[in-house]
């Protein structure tokens, strides 16, 4: 069996809004306010992933710290920019050991 992708959208709103402690509307608002952005199904259906479930505790984390939206949304853009960057330096590092031989040379 293979482990669930936590980018996929796979609980309504309703099921979301339970899970992390909040209100429907307040779901909504964040979305409105361009804090998360939940998948949504071919009818307009909200489908939230473990990954906005983390976003939502995050945003209320960073609320309860003191911050504003203003402040959470520059916060949440630097966090999706440094996760990015580690993404591609891990890639890379992959690439150059598959490039590479057992004494360090590149193949090729």
């Amino acid at each position: 069996m293979r482990p669930l992708d936590p980018a996929r959208g796979v609980y309504g709103i309703s099921v979301a809004a339970d899970l992390v402690g909040m209100s429907v509307q307040r779901l909504r608002w964040y979305e409105s306010q361009e804090l998360l952005d939940p998948e949504r199904t071919a009818g307009g259906t909200r489908r939230y992933s473990e990954d906005d479930l983390y976003r939502l505790r995050r945003i209320d984390e960073l609320l309860e710290a003191g911050l504003n939206l203003a402040g959470i949304a520059m916060v949440l853009h630097l966090q999706d920019e440094n996760q990015d960057l580690h993404h591609q330096l891990r890639q890379q590092e992959r690439e150059d050991r598959e490039s590479t031989d057992e004494n360090g040379r590149k193949r090729g």
